[in-house]
């Protein structure tokens, strides 16, 4: 089994697109995949979540969301107001590895790195598996600080990551997304391994999934073998 969690810098900057365009260039390369939500927020029982989004994109139909919370906010915040249990991070752990018959395991967090989906954060649970964070960024102003911050997050916990991914890129980008473009990679030290372009969540999953794998560069998909 390989594990790639996905993590964003901040909220809003395209996780979902992302992590189902990751699925899609997975599957196009032949291999297996599974899905991992472990919070949902901002959604009630019944409705579609996120995972409902990564299927209607790229086909992928293993997927498993551990907890579901009403209001939109941090997942640890939105199970107090709810008087609701907060996952563990054990039982998160427990729940990745039952996936572990896919050849990648896709585990997306919720909002930035520091986050707690429960009792931990995304950033525990990649030290705890063992597994890369692929980060996703804005194009725009204000990227490069959030980047910087996540990815030096990341080396401090010895965590490895996966590269950097601009999760909406703009069909007319403004300068500030030009520079960024060419900036991230030097403030971080990451790699940019892929660029979604804006409006991707809206595709087909026809046109969605043939245009993928043209995203990342070789390598994004490899994560790490436990």
């Amino acid at each position: 089994m390989t594990v790639l969690l996905i993590s964003g810098t901040s909220t809003d900057v395209g996780k979902t697109v992302v992590t189902a365009a990751v699925a899609a260039a997975a599957q196009a390369a032949g291999r297996t995949v599974a899905v991992c939500k472990p919070a949902q927020t901002g959604v009630a029982p019944g409705e579609p979540g996120d995972l409902a989004d990564v299927t209607r994109l790229s086909g992928v139909t293993r997927t498993l969301e551990l907890a579901r919370y009403p209001e939109p906010l941090a997942p640890d915040t939105a199970a107090r107001r709810a008087a609701m249990p907060m996952l563990a991070l054990s039982d998160t752990v427990a729940a990745v590895e039952s996936l572990a018959d896919a050849d990648l395991v896709l585990v997306e967090g919720a909002g930035g790195l520091l986050v707690r989906m429960g009792e931990f954060t995304l950033l525990d649970l990649a030290q705890k598996i063992g597994a890369p964070v692929l980060v996703v960024a804005a194009a725009g102003l204000g990227t490069l600080n959030h980047s910087e911050l996540t990815t030096r997050a990341l080396a401090a916990a010895g965590v490895a990551c996966a590269g950097l991914v601009i999760g909406s890129w703009p069909t007319d980008p403004d300068l500030a997304s030009r520079c960024n473009r060419d900036d991230l990679p030097r403030v971080t030290g990451t790699p940019v391994v892929g660029v979604i372009p804006a409006g991707a969540g809206q595709w087909d999953r026809a046109r969605f999934t043939a245009a993928a794998p043209s995203w990342f560069t070789s390598g994004t998909l490899l994560g790490n073998r436990p």
